[in-house]
């Protein structure tokens, strides 16, 4: 038996918001004291950073439960299964439910519970749960969903990442940009089907690295001290990513026995692109070798940073054909791997 992703879904927000939208906030540093150099200068360093030219935001109606279970019926609908058949559902996310203009998350049930009261599944042997994992939570979910497999424990799994970024961040930092909101989900399943799950790779680091993202107060020292936002140590995340992500991606590579040239894709959390770009050359330089071209796949540009969103909807989005020029195949080998909150890592060989 092989475990294999037999259906995806995404939810991607309707609501672009360009760098240029931008142009009147009041960005300060974390003195509160006001940026030396333009918006228009902000706006320009961060695209050559990021690559981002734009996010998506959610409307203001909707919440993170919303836009899983979008992303869930879609997954649900291209498998071509009756919900009723899952064993697990499997929520990724790190903030809950922010209401818009809220100042408190709403955990409570929990969000996978809530998917699964919309899917109006009645099986209480569907088991829904959250977990919270940072940007890497869809593939530990995928991770968890396997070995549930395995073992014996389940037959079929839906594993949702999800988040509304822009409800928890701080209109006066600059890393704020980074941020986007989405939602995507994949039907995990045994079948006789040829391919699937290789290997995997998980670690956590925490001794010095827990609290390289944190949520902190805002950079305008007149906010409110009890409302807290997403911050970040950029550089030391930047710093611990290249240490330890392309070391993560060869050890999971090894163990599935695949040979690197044989890697169609890498499929990586769409966190930055000047970053990204050097876990993948550093990967490749462990191996003496040079980046192939079009190995990388990327959606930052017009989607964003969506967290635990962003692999899944990457996928889908290929598998669809609705990415420009890149595709995903039968046959295909495919790595994804993820860096986030934690500071947590895995990856996954994964055969299409």
């Amino acid at each position: 038996m092989n475990i294999k992703i037999t259906g995806s879904g995404s939810y991607i927000p309707n609501r672009i918001v360009a760098n240029a939208d931008f142009a009147q906030h009041v960005f300060l540093d974390e003195k509160g004291a006001p940026l030396t150099y333009s918006n228009e200068v902000v706006a320009d360093k961060f695209r050559q950073i990021t690559g981002i030219d734009e996010r998506r935001y959610v409307e203001s109606d909707l919440v993170t439960s919303d836009i899983a279970f979008f992303a869930a019926q879609r997954a649900i609908e291209d498998a071509n299964i009756d919900p009723e058949t899952l064993d697990y559902i499997i929520f990724a996310h790190n903030f809950g439910n922010v209401k818009a203009g809220a100042i408190q998350g709403d955990l409570v049930p929990s969000l996978a519970a809530r998917v699964k009261h919309s899917l109006r599944i009645k099986n209480p042997k569907c088991v829904a749960y959250d977990i919270l994992f940072g940007c890497p939570g869809w593939l530990e979910g995928v991770i968890q969903a396997q070995s549930y497999i395995k073992s014996g424990m389940a037959k079929r799994c839906l594993v949702i990442g999800a988040e509304t970024l822009s409800r928890v961040v701080d209109p006066h930092d600059r890393d704020s940009m980074i941020y986007s909101d989405g939602a995507g989900a994949s039907i995990i399943e045994g079948t006789d089907d040829e391919g699937g799950i290789l290997a995997h790779e998980t670690a956590s680091y925490t001794y010095d690295e827990a609290y390289l993202l944190f949520f902190g107060n805002s950079y305008n020292k007149d906010h409110d001290e009890d409302i807290r936002y997403i911050k970040m140590y950029g550089r030391k995340i930047y710093e611990f990513a290249l240490n330890r992500v392309p070391q993560a991606m060869k050890e999971c590579l090894e163990t599935s026995g695949i040979d690197i040239k044989d890697v169609t894709k890498i499929l990586i959390h769409q966190a930055n692109e000047k970053m990204d770009e050097a876990i993948v050359n550093r990967f490749y330089k462990l191996h003496d070798m040079v980046t192939p071209e079009r190995v990388m796949p990327m959606s930052i540009h017009k989607l964003g940073n969506s967290s635990v969103a962003t692999i899944p909807t990457l996928y889908d989005l290929m598998l669809k054909g609705q990415l420009d020029d890149q595709v995903l195949t039968k046959g295909d080998i495919v790595l994804f791997a993820s860096v986030g909150a934690g500071m947590n890592i895995n990856a996954i060989v994964y055969k299409i």
